[in-house]
């Protein structure tokens, strides 16, 4: 998953970034709200973080802005104020949920997966397709009764073709959900994370194809 942290204390969003990445994700982290804006112009975020109180402004002005223009990105909204009327506002405005500092990393993640399979319709983690299971808690991808232990790129990479199956993903747009501006790669390291995945799903009825001048598709065979 990419997610776009927006918050000003550096210390608190050096150690969400660290966390964060440590569970495989791809994370851009803007200090204020003119950056943020530039952030989202660039990329497809699946989750977005938001600080309220911003050197720039009230991240709330971000949050209405997205909304506005239709975009429907998820965002939780990280907060240092309890009053229940701010609280709600920040959900009136369109915000997916929200946390309140200080608060425990492990229950932020649990946040996070609960808005994202709320978006999916997901009642659960665990995804299937054809006779493939995956387990994006425990990286663990099932094919008939085998288990493999996914590294985290190929883990991301397998949750974004198993979120739209038969939708076809060019190279580009997979290098843009699986690393961060920071990140010098080539279009030729997609090439290898879908070989690995191919290799993994090796005798099951699930497939990565190639469409030849477009990019890559998973679909049940």
């Amino acid at each position: 998953m990419r997610y776009l942290l927006i918050e000003d204390n550096e210390k608190l969003a050096g150690a969400i970034v660290e966390r964060l990445v440590l569970e495989g994700h791809v994370v851009d982290h803007a200090a204020q709200i003119s950056m943020a804006h530039e952030f989202a112009a660039l990329a497809d975020y699946d989750l977005i973080l938001l600080d309220i109180m911003l050197p720039d402004g009230d991240g709330r002005t971000f949050l209405n802005h997205q909304r506005e223009k239709q975009d429907d990105t998820p965002v939780i909204v990280l907060t240092a104020r309890s009053e229940v009327s701010d609280r709600v506002s920040v959900l009136d405005l369109g915000a997916d949920d929200y946390i309140t500092k200080p608060f425990d990393f492990s229950e932020l993640e649990a946040r996070c997966r609960a808005v994202l399979r709320r978006r999916r319709g997901d009642g659960t983690n665990t995804k299937r397709i054809g006779d493939v299971t995956f387990d994006p808690m425990s990286g663990l991808l099932r094919v008939g009764q085998t288990e493999v232990s996914l590294r985290n790129k190929e883990m991301r990479l397998i949750e974004i073709f198993l979120n739209a199956p038969d939708i076809i993903f060019a190279k580009s747009k997979l290098v843009d959900r699986l690393f961060s501006y920071d990140e010098d790669v080539s279009e030729n390291a997609i090439e290898v994370y879908v070989g690995r995945l191919r290799k993994h799903l090796n005798g099951s009825n699930v497939q990565i194809t190639t469409v030849r001048g477009m990019g890559y598709r998973l679909s049940v065979q």
